[in-house]
């Protein structure tokens, strides 16, 4: 299978330059991150991609979006690789919103607020990923065939790799998990004063 995190997003614009929360909810993606999300389409298309999993946060659906323009893939939402809950833009937005904005694409199975209420911390993170691990590699040539999008929290805990908006991996979920992760501390990133 296929790991692609989700193009720039109005957060990522805004942090990677002051290294604090702006407080942007459920952040879109800006002219980069859609430059981006079509490249890896581009790029990943003659994969065999079939499906593309993504998580429910807006910067991940316009990226599969824009990555789908190029593959003509089934997509299917999956909140258990949304991001790690740490920052404002880690608000979701609600399952009725979504149906209403992205209306071909299902919605029904998921809760109405399908985001965690308080910071996650960093083992819980680690579960889920180790779960999706574990239902990726039980499916055997399903995974070979889908693209999952996802966010930085998710794809380190997944992969034990920092991915950059808009890169793209091959991925076997049967290979070993990583053992030593390296998270940031969060209090100190969100006073870092450069």
């Amino acid at each position: 299978m296929f790991l692609l995190r989700h193009g720039q997003s109005e957060f990522n614009l805004h942090f990677t330059t002051t290294r604090r929360d702006p407080g942007i909810v459920d952040p879109r993606l800006t002219d980069e991150g859609h430059a981006q999300a079509r490249a890896a389409g581009e790029a990943l298309r003659g994969q065999g991609i079939r499906r593309i999993i993504t998580s429910p946060y807006t910067r991940a659906l316009e990226t599969a979006v824009g990555v789908n323009a190029a593959l003509g893939a089934e997509i299917l939402i999956n909140p258990i690789v949304r991001e790690r809950y740490a920052f404002k833009c880690d608000i979701g937005t609600p399952r009725t919103e979504l149906v209403r904005d992205w209306p071909h694409i299902d919605f029904s199975h998921i809760d109405e607020v399908w985001w965690p209420d308080i910071n996650e911390p960093e083992p819980q993170v680690e579960a889920r990923a180790a779960l999706f691990r574990a239902e990726m590699a039980a499916l055997g040539g399903w995974a070979a065939e889908t693209l999952v999008v996802s966010h930085w929290g998710f794809l380190l805990a997944l992969t034990g790799e920092t991915m950059a908006n808009g890169s793209w991996r091959a991925f076997d979920p049967t290979a070993p998990a990583p053992t030593d992760l390296s998270w940031p501390k969060l209090e100190s990133v969100r006073r870092s004063p450069s």
